[in-house]
């Protein structure tokens, strides 16, 4: 009971300060301006910096100071997720292999409004308890796609048709994956996680659960933190790689859409900052294709983030997100353009 209340604290305190009171007061911003401030990827200027150094730092120290707090409770959320709740939990409530276990992943990550690389953390905690493959996977994205507080963002900057879209296409996503991915479960898969679940309850001590958590804490930050920074110092540096114009000559050719969903879907963002990411661009003459596959690419996934979860998936199954994502991000621009966006 002791580990349920500081679980249920933490969670509740922590949202409440990182995401839902500053995003309920960000959407009165959202709707008096219609904006909710300056691209990360290229700030006032009409292109991202030439790759460099300082392009590199500036971009991390930006990122950083916009993700920081969320991301140390995402390592808090992961940890405890594994120290301070019934080792057989997890796997009750999203270790089967059918769609309830998915519907409820997905329905989870609703009032997490995390970014793709905070929310990582988290799902390595229900993966090392358990929880089925095509669970996590649709928290793990749902988290970013489904986030209320973006959608609501997203409406007020862009317009209330690019909020239908996102809504849509990233419930397909969410909750199609996450069953896709539960299809891939063998049998030999779900019966070895059995056996690793029964190996947990039977070596997880009933007393000492602050120190083991703040054991798994220090084992979690050391291990991801560290190629996490590197990783997106290097795509600071990239910016101008991966984002090269930002004009009219951006236009909604297939060629460009597919482009920039593959450059979206390797990027890391902070939460929301695809809505000013693409309120710049389409305001520089970007065509809606482009700025469509960015909507839907930029928030779910990114390198760092991949590299977080890579030891809880098989590679098929980090493959399939990747390329479904890319995927995604095209239908979002050809349904952008075709709607007349």
């Amino acid at each position: 009971m002791l580990g349920w209340i500081f679980f249920l604290l933490i969670a509740v305190t922590g949202l409440f300060y990182v995401k839902w009171f500053p995003y309920y007061n960000r959407a009165f911003v959202a709707a008096a301006n219609h904006s909710i401030g300056s691209s990360i990827l290229m700030g006032s200027a009409a292109n991202p910096p030439a790759p460099s150094w300082d392009a590199a730092l500036n971009y991390a120290l930006a990122y950083g100071k916009a993700i920081w707090q969320a991301m140390v409770l995402g390592l808090l959320l992961g940890s405890a997720v594994q120290a301070l709740l019934p080792v057989e939990w997890i796997a009750r409530l999203l270790g089967s292999t059918g769609f309830r276990s998915v519907a409820r992943g997905g329905l989870l990550s609703i009032p997490g409004m995390m970014c793709t690389c905070c929310a990582a953390p988290v799902v390595v905690g229900l993966r090392e308890r358990q929880s089925s493959p095509g669970a996590a996977i649709a928290f793990w994205l749902g988290n970013s796609v489904l986030n209320p507080a973006t959608l609501v963002f997203m409406g007020f900057v862009l317009g209330w048709n690019w909020t239908a879209l996102r809504l849509v296409l990233g419930m397909l996503m969410v909750f199609g994956l996450g069953y896709l991915v539960n299809r891939l479960v063998t049998p030999q898969e779900a019966e070895a996680a059995n056996r690793r679940l029964s190996e947990l309850v039977a070596s997880t001590p009933s007393s000492g659960i602050f120190m083991r958590w703040f054991g798994i804490l220090w084992r979690m930050t050391v291990r991801l933190i560290p190629e996490y920074i590197i990783l997106v110092l290097l795509l600071g540096a990239a910016r101008a790689w991966l984002f090269p114009h930002a004009g009219p000559e951006i236009g909604n050719a297939i060629g460009w859409i597919i482009a920039l969903a593959v450059a979206g879907t390797l990027f890391v963002i902070p939460t929301a900052g695809e809505v000013p990411i693409v309120q710049a661009m389409l305001s520089l003459g970007v065509g809606v294709g482009p700025a469509g596959a960015l909507l839907m690419t930029l928030p779910p996934i990114s390198v760092p983030s991949l590299a977080i979860i890579s030891r809880s998936f098989r590679p098929e199954v980090i493959l399939l997100v990747t390329l479904s994502v890319v995927a995604f991000g095209i239908a979002g621009g050809l349904l952008a353009v075709g709607l007349k966006f």
